[in-house]
């Protein structure tokens, strides 16, 4: 097998590489209107169209040489405008992308918008996953099975749930540089970071109760037969091949199960938490640390000392200073290199210093010797003269806090012992609940499911923070049931529910338990 030509990559990194590119972005836009071969003149003219400068007639020759010793152009000799004998003759060139130049477009093509691409959590892709999964289900069920529509949907599923992971990807990153303020004024910062909290904050709902749903689908699939579907796409994928290879249909099949697998663990944890509960998770810690540095830009704006703003306005200073010797003059004031006479001394020093009538230049081998109080000799510091500031009182403050902090225990308390006193019920029979009730049993519910392995089995785990036994048994042939809450109607199958401590606490809870 031959080395791939790398070469057609060498033009992004030369000195003329805007007018490499430009050459070739027309060829890629003639290229879309299905034209093939390009004469100097018609790049030249489209190079017009497009730059106020364009190259001259012997530098886009020479560039276009070039591109063909690269790799990126093939060309032939052009001979259907030759109307004598001498134009016949004369060297005129049919300018093409070649192969490899082609490639070389379409990678950059994908790179740049790989890079551009906006980061999303799409809550409207989890909706299109579960459809999808929803429709596959009754062509397994197809006698022969219909290989167009299985990969179609396969087809569609992968490329759905490739875009929600990348684009979350993307999301992600861009929101740990948002909360360390790079890349980004504080302005604009303070400006959408209300719009931005309500954004996660969908998000987290709404992938709570798609995570449940497309779990549920994913292991009723495995449990019908989705190998049929894996078998299917396979077939489709080497349908047109000439000559297939007589372990290209196992290697297809393989390529699928693969990706199903990535799927699977995305949504379901069997060893572990799902990628969709870390991603749940890390969108809930990024709410806190939003919040943390609104806070820690508040306080700069109200604190009269601000070290990391002072260093910065510095900075700048040194920047504009017009010469060296103001830059040194900066120095010394800024960072007191001068002679010292900001010592606390004692009046006879004083007094000494001031009937010599000596200047603040004078050396410290030539002037009054310096007499230090014993407390700033033996600890660094004098006593401090006068009355102590006035300090602020912040009672009435910490009281409110305590209030809310006591309030808010008592709210979730009594949601807990709302749960565990109602014993093992039914999912139906389990309302009406309130907001804190209703709150805390969809943390349950999302904590449990996200540890479901088999969906015709029962669920029995401990709460993250260890106090309470969610135990979860199915009902035959369960249907749909309504539970009425404070915030609205919760749909979901019928369960046998049973929440019960773990161990007995004592007092009131000063924190949210963290599920």
């Amino acid at each position: 097998m031959s080395a791939p030509n790398y070469s057609v990559f060498a033009h992004l990194n030369v000195e003329k590489s805007a007018l490499y590119r430009a050459i070739l972005g027309v060829f890629v836009a003639e290229r879309t209107r299905f034209v093939i071969s390009l004469r100097p003149t018609e790049i030249l003219a489209a190079l017009g169209r497009s730059d106020s400068s364009p190259p001259d007639s012997a530098e886009l020759d020479a560039a276009l040489q070039q591109l063909r010793a690269w790799g990126n152009l093939d060309d032939a000799a052009d001979n259907a405008d030759a109307a004598t004998i001498e134009e016949f003759y004369q060297r005129r060139r049919l300018y093409q992308l070649s192969a490899a130049g082609e490639a070389a477009e379409r990678a950059l093509a994908v790179f740049d918008d790989y890079l551009h691409r906006p980061g999303e959590l799409q809550t409207a892709a989890l909706q299109d996953i579960a459809e999808l999964l929803g429709a596959l289900l009754p062509r397994l069920a197809d006698t022969p099975p219909d290989d167009a529509k299985l990969h179609h949907l396969l087809s569609s599923l992968v490329a759905r749930f490739e875009q929600l992971t990348t684009r979350a990807q993307s999301f992600m990153r861009g929101l740990q540089s948002t909360v360390e303020l790079h890349g980004i004024s504080v302005e604009a910062f303070l400006g959408y970071k209300e719009k931005l909290i309500d954004y996660l904050d969908n998000f987290i709902g709404e992938l709570l109760r798609a995570t449940s749903r497309i779990g549920e689908e994913l292991l009723e699939l495995e449990a019908c037969g989705i190998d049929i579907a894996f078998a299917a796409a396979a077939r489709r994928d080497l349908v047109d091949a000439l000559d297939p290879a007589p372990d290209a249909f196992a290697l297809a099949e393989q390529a699928w199960r693969g990706r199903w697998t990535g799927l699977r663990r995305w949504f379901v944890g069997d060893d572990g938490p799902s990628q969709a509960e870390l991603l749940r998770a890390r969108a809930r810690s990024a709410i806190p640390a939003l919040l943390t540095a609104v806070t820690q830009i508040n306080d700069r704006r109200a604190s009269r000392a601000d070290r990391a703003a002072d260093f910065s306005a510095l900075a700048r200073w040194f920047a504009e200073a017009p010469g060296e010797g103001d830059c040194h003059r900066l120095w010394r004031a800024a960072f007191a290199l001068s002679p010292a006479r900001h010592l606390r001394i004692n009046n006879e020093t004083l007094n000494e210093r001031a009937s010599r009538e000596e200047s603040p230049r004078t050396s410290w081998l030539e002037g009054a010797p310096v007499w230090l109080s014993p407390r700033l000799r033996q600890h660094g510091r004098s006593a401090r003269s006068g009355a102590p500031s006035a300090t602020i009182d912040r009672t009435a403050e910490k009281a409110r806090l305590r209030e809310l902090a006591r309030e808010q225990a008592q709210h979730i308390g009594r949601a807990r012992r709302r749960l565990i006193e109602s014993g093992r019920r039914r999912l139906s029979e389990l309302g009406p609940l309130d907001e804190p009730a209703f709150r805390l049993f969809l943390e349950l519910l999302g904590h449990a499911l996200t540890h479901r392995s088999d969906r015709s089995g029962p669920i029995d785990v401990e709460s993250a923070d260890g106090t309470l036994r969610i135990r979860f048994d199915p009902v035959p042939d369960g249907e749909v049931v309504m539970l009425v809450t404070d915030d609205g109607t919760f749909h979901g199958r019928d369960h046998w529910i049973a929440i019960q401590p773990v161990r007995v606490q004592s007092g009131i809870s000063n924190s949210r338990s963290e599920i």
